[in-house]
């Protein structure tokens, strides 16, 4: 595997620099955040990306991501044009030599928490979602504020949107993303590129949207929409882990020749449908990690690996779930974890 970590770019106040001190780290998986989504990334800002990081002595692993239009999951136009833009965009990636690019199908909403700085027993602050907290929002309010969604949108922008996605249901959805697919993964094999899509955040319905990226079956009925090397999985044990029918090693070992990118995280349990964001540790949550890295290492994962969302600890404050010291120590214990499977195996 290639340990891997998450940066936002040059406003992330964790920087390459210090990302680079963290033992056996060798790839960054970033974007370019200031173009909108539908629009070509061009080759020149890509590049001047992929020097900046090497020349921290590191490669991008992994873009995450590059974003799909509400029009293309929607299925209304300019879905066609925001898809040739999209197919210039995966050219222009490859040319720089970038190999495995991640998106999601999530309607409107990105991964979603009802609070992002809640305070653990040990004193330090973790992304939750707590179900009955969740329920009481309305996003149509006016007042919703919520992580990993486009906060541009404005109170007449979102109920139009969330009226769009009330006329279609999981089967329409499914069959816009097929349509994506179609058009995408042919421009994704022409240039050896590992299409990645991440699982639904939290892995269920919330405020009525449909969402389909959520378990093992729905796993399978999506790489069946179009079976190709180049359609594959961004596998996240945190996302789908929250789920406790979704048995995360059988997951990895299932589908392991499809998985191009793997996020490694755990969650713990607090009550149906609701979770907390742990420590990476398997024994401060709910999964048993030692078990998730060993299923990587049972199918010869080899490509991009990161620890996910970690906590606030040691008085760190920036942009939450993405701090340095608790991924960093994140990483390290994946990486021991690591070692130890592969040393064991000799």
């Amino acid at each position: 595997m290639k340990l891997s970590f998450r940066w936002y770019g040059d406003d992330d106040p964790v920087t390459l620099e210090k990302i680079r001190q963290i033992p056996g780290m060798v790839g960054i998986v970033t974007a370019i955040y200031d173009i909108p989504a539908g629009e070509e990334w061009p080759y020149e800002k890509i590049v001047n990306l992929k020097n900046k990081v090497e020349a921290e002595g590191l490669e991008i692993s992994a873009i995450e991501s590059v974003p799909v239009p509400e029009e293309i999951k929607l299925g209304i136009e300019p879905r066609d044009l925001y898809i040739e833009n999209y197919k210039k965009t995966l050219k222009n990636l490859a040319k720089a030599g970038i190999e495995v690019v991640t998106y999601n199908f999530m309607p409107v909403f990105d991964w979603t928490r009802s609070e992002l700085d809640y305070e653990l027993e040990d004193g330090s602050q973790a992304l939750i979602y707590n179900e009955e907290e969740v329920e009481k929002m309305d996003p149509l309010s006016g007042e919703l504020d919520l992580p990993g969604w486009d906060t541009s949108y404005d109170t007449e922008e979102l109920n139009n949107l969330m009226s769009a996605y009330h006329e279609i249901n999981e089967e329409k959805l499914w069959e816009n993303l097929k349509y994506f697919l179609d058009q995408i993964i042919p421009v994704a094999e022409e240039e050896n590129i590992k299409m990645a899509i991440h699982p639904d955040d939290p892995p269920w319905s919330i405020f009525g949207l449909p969402r389909i990226i959520v378990g093992q079956e729905n796993l399978r009925r999506f790489l069946d929409l179009y079976d190709s090397p180049a359609n594959g999985l961004a596998l996240c044990s945190g996302s789908l882990g929250v789920n406790p029918d979704n048995d995360v090693p059988e997951l990895i070992r299932e589908f392991g020749s499809r998985i191009h990118f793997a996020h490694v995280r755990n969650i713990k349990l607090t009550g149906e449908n609701s979770f907390e964001e742990s420590a990476h540790l398997s024994e401060k949550g709910s999964l048993d990690m030692y078990e998730i890295m060993k299923a990587y290492h049972d199918v010869g994962f080899e490509g991009p690996l990161r620890p996910d969302h970690g906590r606030m600890i040691w008085g760190e404050t920036g942009k939450p779930g993405y701090g340095l010291y608790d991924r960093a120590l994140g990483a390290t214990y994946l990486n021991g974890l690591w070692e130890a499977i592969k040393k064991s195996k000799k």
